[in-house]
């Protein structure tokens, strides 16, 4: 079930928050954990159980590490716990990746298993794994309340597609958590600017890069559009869906940490990390670079170190050698930035750096949205001319022409300029106008619904 859908935004979420707000607090995480399951239920009926395996398998593993805490078997259990996460997400997303490439190394013809892949896998597996791991390290108390653990890890509103919440950061608010009018109304505000992120912003860049894809007549100019397009779509359907995720959790008295911190104003590629996907860049950090040493050792093993998690950090948005390309990508420029020219960028003007940032960043997102391996040359060479295509052509005007408000507006949306505008206004003048603006994104929304069709959500498939 979409968040972006007329059977959420009309039937499921008023049922939720209805029965959520008559029941007594200590029944709360109950209702939560119930529809939570209804809703994953909805979209992944087969793989239900799956999640709550995975649930029960976190719980047994905190539970036995805290028992046997300060002995050689509470390792154990946090191998098994964290290995048995590993081995689910391994096995579902991974498999035939694995399997294709041995056939194509050792010229084997071994079947592939097509076997779907659960949505939000990557998501809640992380959670479940960062929740063992901190029991172990002794950050955190095991839950000794199945109901409240499997709440946290399956929570609907961020659980197929983050932001990764950390055990540590709602441990407290799953125990004891306030409702309040100013809470309830700044996640629903929250809540309906995703939704327009999504709807009004995202799905029609989307539609535009899927134009682009099926054109006969492509240009140079065509292919900036749709890298361009393409770097915004991923923003506003992620970012929305983060705004979202972080909405109907005030609204249930959760405070989930940002995701996002406008990302294309960075001025170098470590910046550029510290804004985009926070929680997923923190929890490598925090769960893989820092326990291998980060940058603490010699510089071989720091590169190895680099290596290895964006190698996974690749790997984790998708089964294929592209991904793994664009995360070695970014770790190549992040290498050379705090080798080389990392203080150059810093006495650059700001205007040049981030320029500098924009290009990779484009050309990243190319690679990301190729069709593997194979298309990345020929995605990427089509920004340069390769091939002998036009610099322009007319069906290349047209669409330019079309979709130029939008464009224009999705890169003004990306940056503070809205924000900090808004911030401007009087606390009296901005409440009232809050309201009508709600209802006037919402009308929209649920007439582009009605009305429309295309409405994917790209990281379903991590």
């Amino acid at each position: 079930m979409l968040f972006s859908s007329i059977p959420f935004l009309f039937y499921f979420l008023p049922a939720v928050l209805l029965v959520y707000y008559i029941a007594p607090g200590k029944f709360k995480n109950a209702v939560l954990l119930f529809f939570s399951l209804f809703f994953y239920f909805w979209g992944e009926p087969k793989y239900t159980l799956l999640m709550l395996t995975s649930i029960t398998i976190s719980y047994a593993a905190g539970l036995l590490i805290e028992r046997f805490r300060g002995t050689r078997y509470a390792r154990v259990f946090l191998w098994i716990g964290v290995g048995a996460g590993l081995l689910l997400l391994g096995f579902f997303k991974y498999a035939d990746f694995m399997i294709a490439n041995l056939n194509g190394i050792f010229g084997i013809s071994i079947p592939l298993l097509r076997i779907a892949l659960p949505i939000g896998i990557s998501f809640y597996t992380f959670q479940s794994i960062s929740y063992v791991i901190d029991v172990y390290r002794g950050d955190t108390e095991a839950q000794r309340n199945y109901i409240d653990l499997a709440t946290y890890v399956a929570l609907f509103p961020q659980l197929i597609a983050g932001p990764i919440v950390r055990y540590t950061d709602v441990a407290a608010e799953l125990k004891q958590r306030s409702h309040t009018a100013e809470l309830f109304s700044s996640g629903a505000f929250r809540f309906t600017v995703g939704l327009a992120k999504k709807i009004l912003i995202a799905n029609p860049l989307g539609e535009l890069c899927d134009i682009f894809r099926e054109s006969n007549e492509k240009s140079v100019l065509f292919f900036w559009i749709y890298a361009i397009a393409f770097c915004l779509h991923i923003y506003f359907d992620f970012s929305g869906y983060s705004d979202m995720a972080i909405g109907l959790g005030r609204i249930f008295g959760f405070r989930f940490i940002e995701n996002f911190n406008y990302p294309f104003i960075s001025t170098s590629v470590t910046e550029f990390w510290r804004r985009w996907h926070m929680s997923l860049g923190s929890w490598f950090r925090d769960y893989v670079y820092i326990p291998m040493g980060g940058n603490r050792v010699s510089t071989p093993r720091w590169l190895f170190n680099l290596f290895v998690v964006w190698m996974l950090t690749g790997l984790w948005h998708g089964a294929d050698w592209n991904f793994v390309l664009w995360g070695l990508y970014f770790a190549f420029f992040l290498i050379i930035e705090k080798l080389w020219i990392g203080k150059i960028l810093k006495k650059l003007p700001r205007v040049l750096s981030r320029v500098y940032l924009l290009f990779i960043m484009i050309i990243s997102f190319v690679i990301f949205n190729a069709n593997g391996l194979g298309g990345i040359a020929g995605d990427v060479g089509g920004l340069f001319g390769a091939g002998g295509i036009p610099l322009v052509t007319t069906e290349t005007l047209y669409y330019l022409r079309s979709y130029a408000v939008l464009l224009i507006a999705a890169i003004i949306g990306s940056t503070p300029v809205v924000k900090t505008a808004v911030s401007k206004i009087t606390p009296k003048i901005t409440n009232v106008v809050i309201a009508p603006v709600m209802l006037v994104l919402l009308v929209l929304c649920t007439a582009y619904l009605v009305d429309g069709s295309f409405n994917p959500f790209l990281y379903f498939r991590f």
